[in-house]
């Protein structure tokens, strides 16, 4: 294993040693793609999120009405499908170094809009838990492996921007999700009209799944420039724990999808909750879903962009532009609990904005400290620790304070949660450019 190299070895102005790659053929297609996968990837996901009042009603207070638990256990449906898709990520990310990944991202969106589609036919909440597992198994299988494909079509210096609009599929399909949801609860919810925000998912998933296997694979470091002569052994994944950068981003990363995931799921219940109006005609929770689109298009885009242009002038900008995201994220959610609404929503736009800000440059750090051999692992295990401190316990853990004291309070400890990401990731920033210059040498015989 090589050791990274002195700080003198990284070329000036913050530029590396790998910034010279090219893209490769067929990279537009692919990313064309892959966008419109994680698109429904999120709507799949926040859908549950936007109905999960209604199931809340249908299949825990229709049987129990006084049932002292029973958002933690609605909080319980995001654990078992973030749960399922941590656990199998590791495994996925290990096949995509050894397997055609396409097949992988075939097998996987396929897996999940079935799943999806059977959620709206649960008839008791312990088969709703069920499906949101498989949900979590068949995006394990994309998770890992998508990033990894754009990192071999795009070079180092392209990733951020990148990076960023494949990201983008997080708060507009994460929006589009909470619109489509909270719209089809509201058709005929006496009909549980809320199951058709499930089934109509499935057949541009199955679709996606098909194109996928008509792609083809593009050579593993080609847009490094890395030929990829062997694996990596077991042994040699343990730089991964020696490589701060990829640390402390993952830390990072966890702290902010602990509070995302927290805010994402309960948020349609507070807003119920505050009985608030609806603003120029349009219903709370679809509102919301609104401005979690703009907010976080044109936040992940800027993002990306300004992570990419600092890069010449400023070393650790990738960290930075995500940790400056976040703490100044913290101040407008806690004013978002203070303010009244409609002034609140202002509030909501904002912490909204600043949290997507890192979304592109977060996960270029992960592909550029990373050596092609190990990028999908690399990738994996990040989805693991990410996940399993994070967004696996937080809905359970803020709906458990909600039970005893108040979904105010809860949001009072995701805003927390930012700060501590926000930190992280500025302590991130000396590190990344020797990183990111040392990755491609990490193995011996890999370049």
């Amino acid at each position: 294993m090589i050791a990274a190299p002195p700080s003198n070895d990284a070329p000036e102005n913050g530029g590396t040693a790998n910034d010279a790659g090219a893209t490769v053929a067929g990279a537009g297609w692919a990313l064309a793609l892959l966008l419109a996968i994680n698109l429904f990837n999120y709507i799949d996901r926040f859908v549950l999120a936007a109905v999960e009042p209604e199931i809340r009603e249908t299949l825990l207070l229709a049987r129990d009405p006084d049932d002292p638990n029973a958002k933690a256990k609605m909080g319980l449906l995001s654990t078992a499908f973030i749960v399922s898709y941590m656990l199998t990520a590791p495994v996925f990310g290990f096949l995509a170094e050894r397997t055609s990944r396409w097949l992988l991202i075939a097998i996987g969106v396929t897996l999940w809009s079935l799943a999806t589609g059977a959620s709206g036919l649960a008839g008791s909440f312990g088969v709703l838990l069920l499906t949101r597992c498989f949900v979590g198994i068949g995006e394990g299988a994309y998770g890992p492996v998508a990033p990894t494909l754009l990192s071999d079509f795009y070079p180092v210096a392209k990733r951020g921007r990148v990076l960023s609009l494949f990201y983008v599929a997080i708060p507009v399909g994460s929006a589009l999700g909470f619109v489509l949801g909270g719209l089809v609860a509201h058709w005929n919810p006496a009909a549980e009209s809320w199951r058709w925000a499930f089934y109509l998912v499935v057949p541009p998933g199955l679709i996606l799944g098909l194109w996928s296997l008509l792609m083809r694979e593009p050579p593993r470091g080609a847009s490094d420039r890395v030929a990829q002569t062997r694996r990596a052994s077991w042994k040699e994944y343990l730089i991964l724990l020696r490589t701060k950068s990829y640390v402390l981003n993952t830390l990072g990363m966890t702290a902010m999808t602990f509070a995302i995931g927290a805010l994402a799921f309960w948020m349609p219940a507070l807003l119920k909750e505050r009985q608030v109006p609806p603003l120029w005609g349009v219903q709370p929770v679809p509102l919301f879903g609104a401005i979690t689109a703009v907010a976080g298009l044109v936040a992940t885009l800027a993002g990306g962009w300004a992570g990419d242009v600092l890069r010449e002038r400023i070393r650790g900008s990738y960290f930075i532009v995500s940790g400056m995201g976040l703490c100044v994220a913290t101040p407008c959610a806690l004013a978002f609990l203070i303010t009244p609404f409609p002034w609140a929503w202002i509030f909501v736009f904002l912490a909204e904005f600043f949290v997507f800000f890192n979304t592109g440059p977060s996960n270029a750090i992960l592909a550029n400290v990373t050596h092609p051999a190990m990028r999908a692992t690399g990738f994996a295990v990040n989805i693991l620790v990410i996940h399993i401190l994070g967004d696996a316990i937080s809905p359970f853990v803020i709906g458990a304070i909600a039970d005893r004291s108040s979904l105010d309070t809860g949001f009072l400890v995701v805003s927390l949660f930012m700060l501590l990401g926000g930190v992280i990731w500025l302590l991130g920033a000396p590190y990344l450019d020797r990183d990111t210059a040392a990755a491609p040498r990490r193995l011996q015989g890999g370049s």
